[in-house]
């Protein structure tokens, strides 16, 4: 598993490289295209879950223990947090939105059959898995609910709830762009309550958040140890991300408003990873300095981890029932409601089972990858290489999601 790892990463930063060389200058549009702040929130709730909120406080610690894991030991805990979540494997994301955007409608690849039964394969297992993510952090951000150690039938509850309000709303298109930037303002707005509250009372507040936002430097001058896989938790990380990069990338391209390419690698790599380093920054000053976030705090926390679920849910039902023509219009509200329902519910319950794993979802996708590529060599070489630009019949129209059912 860690050779096809390690090749799909670099046959990834491969492509990369050629999209910037041959197409870096085009104009990139997709078929409801929306403003550059609308398309970096739709990306960033869509393209991040329940992880990013609950993982780090817990994960710290892991990092700072060399004894247990020496293999850290190059950076600080703050730049690994940071290497696992931002900047570089953002390109995971930006190759697939630019290959939906401008090279598939050329080539369609993902309207074979086979493939794409892979990838609602891909899209549900996964849906499941955010769902599952969820579940397994609650007890320990709501260990008022329980032991904080358990998972009860409370959490169950939320879960059941949160999918319920996903599947809702991904009847309808219009609810992107409001889940998107009303969950991007409520994270905002949690990082300067937790920022306010560990900064303001030291003296210095800006001057103590710059010292220990400076330990992100780390990361940039250590890139290269976290292009291959550091050891499994990494691993882990990687496929995960994987997992996440096609449905992403197809479900995003459909709101690229205009960017150059080089424009569009710029802002899937900057903008969400300026918001993770703010937010790491402040949760590992609460972790060095002991500051407790219970109480008010975790359940902020949970509130917009809910909320990003609930965004990342929602593109991921729209996108794999579009794909199989189950739509609203097709199964009827109360059907495509109760269907959707109960095929996530029972994935995630298999995966708090340990029946499933993501890692087994990432290299179904990095497979994917590699065939992707090969048929394009194969029988699309000649079209791939005329392209001048996206689809002609995408234009800059702001106005079209207003209209979208």
């Amino acid at each position: 598993m860690t050779a096809l790892l390690s090749t799909g990463i670099l046959l990834t930063f491969a492509a990369i490289a050629l999209i910037l060389y041959k197409w870096g200058n085009i104009r990139c549009i997709g078929v409801t295209p929306v403003r550059t702040f609308t398309f970096i929130a739709i990306l960033f709730t869509s393209g991040l879950d329940v992880g990013l909120i609950m993982f780090p406080l817990t994960e710290f610690a892991g990092y700072a223990d060399l004894a247990a894991s020496p293999e850290y030991g190059f950076s600080n805990p703050l730049a690994i947090e940071f290497g696992f979540w931002g900047f570089l494997i953002w390109g995971f994301y930006f190759l697939t939105c630019f290959y939906f955007c401008v090279i598939e409608p050329r080539v369609g690849f993902f309207e074979l059959p086979l493939v794409k039964l892979i990838n609602n394969m891909v899209i549900i297992g996964t849906c499941a898995f955010t769902a599952f993510l969820l579940l397994s952090n609650l007890p320990w951000y709501m260990p008022g609910i329980g032991d904080g150690e358990t998972v009860v039938g409370s959490f169950y509850l939320i879960v059941l709830l949160v999918i319920s309000a996903a599947v809702y709303s991904s009847t309808s298109l219009r609810y992107v762009k409001i889940l998107s930037l009303g969950t991007s303002w409520l994270f905002i707005g949690l990082i300067a309550a937790m920022w306010g509250s560990a900064f303001l009372g030291t003296g210095d507040a800006l001057g103590e958040f710059a010292g220990t936002f400076a330990l992100l430097g780390d990361y940039f001058g250590n890139l290269h140890r976290f292009v291959l896989p550091i050891n499994d938790y990494h691993e882990f990380y990687l496929f995960w991300w994987f997992s996440w990069s096609i449905m992403i990338g197809q479900f995003t391209a459909r709101f690229v408003g205009g960017l150059r390419t080089w424009q569009l690698l710029a802002a899937m790599l900057v903008f969400p990873s300026l918001a993770i380093a703010t937010w790491f920054s402040v949760l590992y000053y609460f972790h060095l300095n002991e500051l407790s976030t219970a109480g008010f705090f975790n359940w902020a926390m949970v509130i917009v981890g809910i909320t990003m679920v609930i965004n990342s849910l929602d593109s991921l039902v729209r996108l794999y029932t579009d794909n199989l023509k189950l739509s609203v219009a097709r199964l009827g509200r109360v059907r495509y409601f109760a269907g959707n329902l109960i095929v996530l519910s029972g994935l995630t319950l298999l995966f708090q089972l340990d029946f499933l794993e993501i890692q087994w979802v990432g290299a179904l996708v990095i497979g994917l990858f590699f065939a992707c590529v090969g048929y394009i060599l194969r029988y699309k070489r000649t079209e791939v290489l005329s392209i001048e630009g996206s689809p002609k019949a995408n234009r800059v129209d702001y106005s079209k999601l207003e209209w979208a059912s």
